[in-house]
């Protein structure tokens, strides 16, 4: 379960965001420069937020009242960047392998997950020792997905993570991040200007329009999908 309460000033306008998630797929739908990525940026501890919480499975991660602020290694979420963010000078399985130093050092993990069984999961395990350069937009993804789960986390944020790939890859790696989904249960949130990928992968949506939520917005959606609560 997550629940968060975020208020971030920016230089144009202010986030304002208070919301509970529990083990769903929310999108994120807004123009470019809503406050979609700060949202992410926030929850993830890589911008600091001007005040308010963040709760993740009843462990605060943030809170402007008592002083908290953990750092994003030690958070325990997962972030698939847009452009992937793999380390161009580290192989496959050294980029899968890297998220785990701090994560280990931290606390001793039940049932902890193979990270190379979760890439031959994704089709990649023949690539350990190649490079992110010689690798397509498809297997750079996977092998991102498969470093953002390594250390079993308690949330997985997504920044479009389909917008570099072709037509095809993007309904196949889209079924694969919703079988992960129902396989992980844990919260997912996802950063989309696809109508179709929102309608596909979400069970709820929330809309933002300049840092706010827009409630009762009006977008075509297929029936599975709700809107979140707003508070």
């Amino acid at each position: 379960m997550l629940k968060a309460k975020i208020t971030k000033k920016l230089w144009h306008f202010t986030l304002e965001v208070e919301m509970e998630l529990d083990n769903h797929i929310l999108v994120l739908w807004g123009h470019s420069g809503a406050g979609k990525t700060t949202f992410l940026h926030c929850l993830a501890g890589l911008c600091k937020q001007s005040s308010g919480f963040i709760q993740l499975n009843e462990r605060t991660l943030y809170s402007s009242e008592e002083r908290i602020n953990i750092p994003t290694r030690l958070r325990n979420v997962g972030y698939l960047f847009q452009d992937y963010a793999l380390f161009p000078h580290m192989t496959v399985k050294q980029n899968v392998m890297y998220g785990l130093k701090n994560h280990r050092h931290r606390h001793q993990i039940e049932n902890p997950v193979n990270p190379l069984e979760l890439l031959n999961t994704f089709g990649v395990g023949h690539l350990l020792d190649r490079y992110p350069s010689q690798l397509s937009g498809g297997e750079k993804q996977r092998v991102a997905l498969a470093r953002a789960l390594a250390v079993q986390p308690g949330l997985l944020l997504l920044d479009e993570p389909f917008s570099a790939l072709d037509k095809n890859s993007k309904i196949k790696l889209r079924q694969e991040i919703k079988d992960i989904h129902a396989l992980w249960q844990i919260p997912f949130i996802l950063v989309t200007h696809d109508e179709e990928d929102a309608g596909f992968l979400g069970d709820r949506i929330l809309t933002l329009n300049e840092g706010v939520p827009v409630a009762g917005s009006v977008m075509h959606l297929s029936s599975n999908m709700q809107r979140i609560a707003i508070y």
